[in-house]
């Protein structure tokens, strides 16, 4: 099977991001991950197989959406693209050719030398089940090592991750690897309560208040406070 015959599982594909990397964007849902985030908006792609893709079929269908993402480009996300190597390389290689940006949305728990080469980076820092993030230091050192730096993003939950001593690790994690990089906090919402409802599975953090801007204020400052 050549390179483009590969095939991958996939969930949905949305055009229109603004969120998922640089521009706007086009985003490719893989299924499957690795992790169980009890905040996960993408449920569908933890518990469905999703819809089994070859690589020439996505870029065709990829190509209708080419005047809204031209800024931008084409982020593969999920679920955990990483998961899925040989298909998000050969999709990843073959949307290069054609002169398409590609970002990859990763977890950072798979620090992959080829797939870490092969697009931007968007690491989201799942710090809500664990204070325990040394699971980011092989993905950050690969990263230093190929000299690429990756848009950090991590999801605030009151009452879960936006402690001071919390907020305080993750800054001193990120910044011993990439001192001048921002972390982009990202508001905890509920807006994905139906999906999980439609799976027939009680969404783990139904009793918790969404996150304000108060709350995003808060932890900045903290962060620039950290040592």
């Amino acid at each position: 099977m050549t390179e483009r015959g590969c095939l991958g599982r996939i969930d949905s594909v949305y055009c229109g991001s603004g969120v998922d990397g640089p521009g706007l964007r086009c985003v490719v849902f893989f299924s499957g991950c690795n992790l169980r985030c009890p905040f996960c908006h993408n449920p569908e792609t933890l518990y469905k197989e999703g819809t089994l893709s070859d690589v020439d079929g996505l870029i065709e269908r990829l190509r209708r959406y080419r005047g809204y993402f031209r800024r931008g480009g084409v982020t593969l996300s999920g679920g955990e693209p990483f998961l899925q190597k040989e298909f998000s390389l050969a999709l990843a290689n073959s949307l290069r050719t054609e002169g398409i940006r590609v970002c990859f949305e990763t977890n950072g728990h798979i620090a992959d030398p080829e797939l870490i080469a092969a697009g931007d980076l968007v690491c989201d820092i799942k710090n809500q089940q664990t204070k325990d993030l040394t699971a980011y230091r092989r993905f950050f050192e690969e990263c230093v090592r190929q000299n690429k730096t990756p848009r950090i993003t991590n999801v605030l939950v009151p009452g879960v991750n936006d402690e001071e001593e919390s907020l305080h690790e993750l800054a001193r994690l990120v910044r011993s690897f990439f001192p001048e990089e921002k972390i982009h906090f990202l508001p905890f919402r509920k807006l994905c309560e139906e999906k999980y409802q439609a799976l027939g599975i009680e969404f783990p953090y139904r009793s918790i208040r969404e996150a304000e801007e108060a709350d995003i204020v808060r932890a900045e400052v903290l962060l620039k406070g950290a040592k």
